[in-house]
């Protein structure tokens, strides 16, 4: 209560909503928002009708307004049309983080939701610049901005780009990508640490490197089980992969290589994003030039032969890594990461999440605050 007290002394002339999510005892936690400052008070849509109605109570009491937050409600149309029978202000058509990780657009239902009641519905949920002008477009009243405002390493930019957007007088039509499309883009802005920090520290191949110093690889995998030295499938792979993918190779040994720099010219030219070997590869120099990227263990002179043991798209395993037919496979200077295709977009959007938290923690630190500082570690350490 003390950020409410202080934000009203700051801005008095400005509305205060404090998000207090309220699950229970309604009229305390209405009054003791009230009292601080707010006015707007938030409460959870799936609470109790009890609680809702001695919320109302209370809001009315001490001269507030309330918010209904619809986060996880199973009906939310229903559930709407039910709080604003009981008094309820506001409708919020809220998307959870851990939702909007999946891909969930919530855009048709929030156009429900605004179509099937008469108080003001607000919009929240991973809202940037772009999805907050299409809120708008689409009916909210309100547009509630979070993490990129909060996570980004400049608030004031951010701020006024989406003050611009929902200001406009003409809101252009946004055609969104397809999952493949924005899980690739996303992928491809992050890098290899910040999609571990998203698995919790998993998915890194181990002993891989980079053969080619500042190359980025995104892609799904095409994946080829072979033996030492044995190149003939790794390089009949090149005709099963297409554009966009990567040639994961366990190969058996650091000492044969099944690739070289014929092979890497032959995916140059079909548009493949790249080679991971559990192995070697040689003709270095030529694969440098060839500027595509190749991930290995290390590399050699010699090569073996094509006898033609193995097998294209089977499960296999790289680096001591599982990785099955279509996982996504990013590679860059740190290493190389797998993440299952299960799971693709999920993992790239919280990736990204890390991403725009490590660039605000730079921003801190470039100020004069030390990492431990920014962190607070001594606070969060398990006593």
């Amino acid at each position: 209560m003390n950020a409410v007290r202080q934000l009203k002394k700051e801005f008095p002339e400005h509305a205060i909503l404090a998000d207090m999510k309220i699950a229970d005892t309604g009229a305390f936690e209405v009054e003791m928002a009230a009292k601080a400052g707010a006015d707007i008070v938030m409460l959870l849509g799936n609470a109790d009708d009890s609680t809702v109605q001695d919320a109302v109570r209370s809001a009315r009491k001490y001269g507030v307004r309330l918010m209904a937050d619809l986060i996880i409600v199973e009906d939310p149309v229903k559930r709407a049309q039910e709080l604003e029978k009981m008094g309820v202000d506001y409708i919020n058509m809220h998307a959870g983080i851990d939702q909007q990780m999946t891909g969930k657009d919530p855009t048709p239902l929030l156009e429900r939701i605004i179509q099937a009641v008469d108080i003001p519905v607000a919009a929240a949920g991973g809202l940037d610049a772009v999805t907050s002008a299409q809120a708008v477009k689409a009916g909210a009243s309100i547009v509630i901005v979070g993490g990129n405002i909060t996570q980004s390493d400049n608030v004031t930019e951010s701020a006024r780009k989406i003050r611009e957007s929902v200001d406009a007088t003409e809101i252009p039509d946004f055609k969104r990508q397809t999952l493949e499309q924005e899980t690739r883009r996303l992928f491809s802005e992050v890098s290899t640490p910040n999609i571990t920090d998203a698995m919790h520290r998993k998915g890194a191949m181990k002993n891989i490197r980079s053969m080619v110093d500042g190359k980025k690889m995104v892609g799904t995998a095409v994946t080829v089980q072979t033996f030492e030295g044995d190149w003939a499938k790794t390089v009949e792979a090149i005709e099963t992969a297409g554009k966009g993918d990567v040639i994961v190779i366990y190969n058996g040994s650091p000492h044969i290589a099944p690739w070289g720099g014929l092979a890497t010219l032959s995916c140059l030219n079909k548009g493949i994003a790249g080679i991971v070997i559990d192995g070697a590869v040689r003709d270095i120099d030529e694969i440098r030039k060839i500027g595509l990227p190749v991930f290995a263990t290390t590399n050699v002179p010699n090569a073996g032969d094509p006898k033609g043991f193995g097998e294209i798209n089977a499960t296999i395993n790289c680096g001591s890594q599982v990785v099955n037919p279509g996982d996504y496979i990013i590679g860059d200077d740190n290493g190389v990461v797998v993440v299952q295709k299960e799971r693709a977009y999920e993992i790239a959007r919280r990736a990204k999440e890390v991403e725009k938290n490590e660039k605000r923690l730079y921003e801190e630190i470039k100020r004069g605050s030390t990492l431990s500082e920014v962190l607070k570690l001594k606070k969060w350490e398990k006593m």
